[in-house]
């Protein structure tokens, strides 16, 4: 069955591309702003419990894409794992 490896490779290439445009608006949904996690949201409920962020955790690394920064390379590659795994899935289904 050649269709599900298809469907995974074009869903990792398509993963790899809408990853860095979609990431930005994704977190920004989530609270995270250009000046730093908006009162009243997830993003601020969160950091709220974490106390003092550490430089370079998840938490800053999320945050410095909510403020304009580029998704780094393990952002982008587990991006594309999403969307190649939903892709397999779905070949599966149809």
């Amino acid at each position: 069955m050649v269709w599900p490896v298809i469907a995974a490779a074009v869903g990792l290439g398509a993963g790899a591309i809408i990853t860095p445009i979609v990431a930005p608006a994704v977190v920004g949904l989530v609270g995270f702003g250009a000046a730093g996690p908006v009162a009243g949201t997830l993003a601020a409920g969160m950091q709220a419990g974490i106390g003092n962020v550490v430089a370079g955790s998840s938490f800053a690394v999320v945050q410095s894409i909510g403020m304009g920064a580029a998704v780094p390379a393990v952002g982008q590659a587990v991006g594309a794992g999403i969307i190649g795994t939903v892709a397999w899935v779905g070949a599966f289904l149809l």
